[in-house]
């Protein structure tokens, strides 16, 4: 189980180098969201407002000011400091600091459930805004939204389908597509401050425009709801670190700020040249109005390849978001495949399907990105503000003095609350209360497994091993009971050694006493490290009771019977235990024993007397239960090597009954 860890290790090590090759891969991989805002940031802004010279060179200072602020000082500059053993991402920080403060699963769960629903938004809004510039082809003007709809539903019918198939092959175009796509911004950017040819729009590089705009436009606060879409994109390049590295995340930051900026001034620029008039964004949009009549066709064609591609993005991360929630027991277990050998491809079909439904539901009811921009944002300002708190705790984890901590809690809270509160007066009504109760039905799926958890934990008895070895070791010497299986493996939640829970022990010696040669328990314990694979064994009773402790990193999947397999084949091949049946036939042909595993499911019991907040969730877990991963398949066991069975939860006492016999 070494070489991965060794190859991760190396990764490590690598963090900090930049290649051209790494940057060329990390333009495709994570800036597909924060790329294509100049699609629609300019267009929201301006929507309903007539144009002038304060408006545009405040708006234009408010989105360098943004991207500099929030997405280079606080991501590319100090979050990116916060790497798992070279992993990123909101439950990557939580993983480094859960073991310092119980509450860091709060933030995590929230910032988590609102990244998630950042995915059911994203690739709704960049299709739409690119297929929309269709409208700027003559022959099409009058092409009506219904059609727009379709088109993209079609759009996102195929990218979601092809998702079961992974994105190996297609994924190396990625970065050369994104690279085409950041240029043309560039380039479109400059040939328009070369027409307009008005050096006013340089203002715009000065902070003391951007806090004008807010204080004295009017209602010019609100503005900051339309800004904060031009660093939506920004968690992502924290939340794939471990794809890009370090190194490669700050040198093609720069690139991509600069073409980014480029194109936000050729916009200013062109809405200058039409002073005072109303801006409609469901008819005109200043990105397409940047490029020429012949380029029009081929620059709608690569925008929508960046849409799909910016989409891709948000449905791998959230596909490893997942991942990392349930190895955290935060999510239900869902079944994950692996559809290439490539690092991070992983496919959960249910996840694509909830996914798939929230993109579809969205586009149907918005209809037109100038809607959608209404509830576009809001669920990232939440993940931001959790990563925040996050990471000032990490901060505090690693002994940073405590004025460093407080200043940056004043600033970011300030700039992300500042946000928070634009995002929620301008647009909850008109479309942000979409993404609150998106995100808080994913918040109230974690919350509740979580809770739940914790409660069935209150109450699971442990008991000595020790007291019971001589009773285990007489049943199975016992010849008068028949032979339940050659190696009996029970998955145990002892994080002590010496403990075993009492279920366990009466599985083996009162439901139905379970004769075995030799009793296995193995125990999964999941480390704040992604990608550990360790294993320690304990020989309890030689060849009789033995105990296998697997030490998995959060990112790993539990493939504990393929595992298990290999332990025990290290273990023979070091002569620690005999597998062979004792069976006097097969014994002497020298033919393995049969190994079976024992999965206990549980169900809560009647007898239960529990407060009305921890009944509701216990029954929020039981049926989240129904749709997730059965516990055999979860742990990677073979159904034809599991037996299952079923034990009650008694996590209250009921109240005694005082019975009193009565004579006939």
């Amino acid at each position: 189980m070494q070489p991965a860890q060794n190859y991760h290790r190396g990764l490590t090590q690598n963090l900090n180098k930049a290649s051209l090759a790494g940057i060329i891969i990390a333009l495709g991989i994570i800036y597909g969201d924060i790329g294509t805002s100049p699609l629609y940031v300019m267009n929201a802004i301006c929507n309903g407002k007539e144009i002038n010279e304060f408006l545009i060179t405040g708006a234009l200072s408010c989105i360098i000011w943004t991207l500099t602020l929030q997405t280079t000082v606080k991501y590319v500059m100090l979050t990116l400091k916060a790497d798992n053993k070279g992993e990123g991402g909101i439950f990557s920080l939580f993983a480094l600091v859960r073991r310092h403060g119980k509450w860091t699963v709060f933030p995590a769960m929230i910032g988590g459930a609102a990244l998630l629903a950042d995915g059911m938004i994203t690739p709704p809004i960049s299709v739409t805004s690119a297929i929309e510039g269709l409208r700027n082809i003559p022959y099409l003007e009058h092409i009506g939204s219904f059609t727009i709809v379709y088109i993209v539903i079609a759009i996102l019918t195929v990218l979601f389908f092809f998702q079961q198939f992974g994105t190996s092959n297609i994924g190396k175009a990625f970065g050369p597509i994104m690279l085409l796509w950041f240029m043309m911004l560039a380039v479109l950017g400059l040939h328009e401050l070369y027409i307009a040819n008005d050096w006013r729009i340089f203002r715009a590089l000065n902070p003391y425009y951007a806090i004008k705009v807010l204080t004295i436009y009017p209602h010019g606060f609100w503005i900051l709801g339309a800004v904060f879409l031009c660093t939506t994109g920004a968690e992502a390049l924290y939340s794939d670190l471990g794809h890009c590295g370090r190194g490669n995340i700050r040198a093609s930051w720069v690139f991509v700020k600069t073409c980014l900026i480029l194109n936000y001034l050729g916009q200013g620029a062109f809405l200058l040249r039409i002073n005072h008039e109303v801006w409609n964004a469901t008819v005109r949009n200043p990105f397409y109005e940047l490029m020429p009549h012949w380029f029009i066709l081929p620059g709608i064609i690569i925008a929508t390849i960046a849409a799909i591609i910016a989409s891709q993005a948000l449905i791998s991360g959230s596909f490893t978001l997942i991942s990392e929630a349930m190895k955290l027991n935060l999510w239900p277990k869902m079944k994950i495949n692996y559809p290439t050998v490539e690092r991070g491809q992983s496919f959960i079909p249910g996840i694509n399907t909830l996914l798939f439904v929230g993109c579809s539901a969205i586009t149907l009811y918005f209809q037109r990105s100038s809607s959608m921009e209404a509830a576009y944002g809001l669920s990232i300002t939440i993940c931001m503000i959790m990563t925040s708190c996050l990471f000032s705790y990490y901060m505090f984890v690693k002994r940073v003095p405590i004025v460093w901590i407080v200043t940056y809690l004043i600033v970011y809270f300030t700039i992300e609350f500042s946000f928070l509160w634009a995002n929620l007066v301008e647009k909850f009504i008109e479309g942000g209360v979409v993404t609150v109760v998106v995100a808080g039905g994913l918040f109230m799926t974690m919350i509740v497994w979580y809770k739940s958890r914790k409660i069935k934990n209150r109450y699971v008895e442990f008991v000595r091993l020790d007291n019971y070895i001589p009773i285990i070791q007489e049943l199975s010497n016992d010849a008068s009971i028949n032979k339940y299986a050659t190696h009996l493996v029970y998955l145990t939640s002892a994080n002590n050694p010496k403990e075993i829970e009492h279920k366990i022990l009466y599985s083996i010696l009162y439901r139905k006493p379970k004769r075995a040669d030799i009793y296995w328990f193995v125990h999964v314990d999941v480390l704040d490290d992604p990608y550990t694979t360790e294993y320690a064994v304990q020989t309890i009773v030689p060849n009789e009771i033995i105990r296998v402790e697997f030490r998995l990193g959060f990112r790993m999947d539990h493939r504990i019977q393929y595992m298990f397999k290999k332990v025990v084949e290290e273990m023979v091949q070091n002569k620690e235990v005999n597998v062979v049946s004792r069976y006097e036939s097969l014994s002497k042909n020298n033919v393995m024993g049969d190994f079976r595993f024992i999965v206990m499911e549980k169900f809560l019991s009647r007898d239960n007397s529990l407060p009305m907040w921890e009944r509701l969730m216990m029954r929020g877990y039981f049926i989240l239960k129904k749709f997730s991963l059965s516990e055999e398949r979860g742990f990677g066991l073979d159904p034809s090597d599991v037996t299952l069975e079923k034990y009650p939860i008694i996590v209250s006492a009921i109240p005694d009954y005082n019975l009193r016999r009565v004579q006939e």
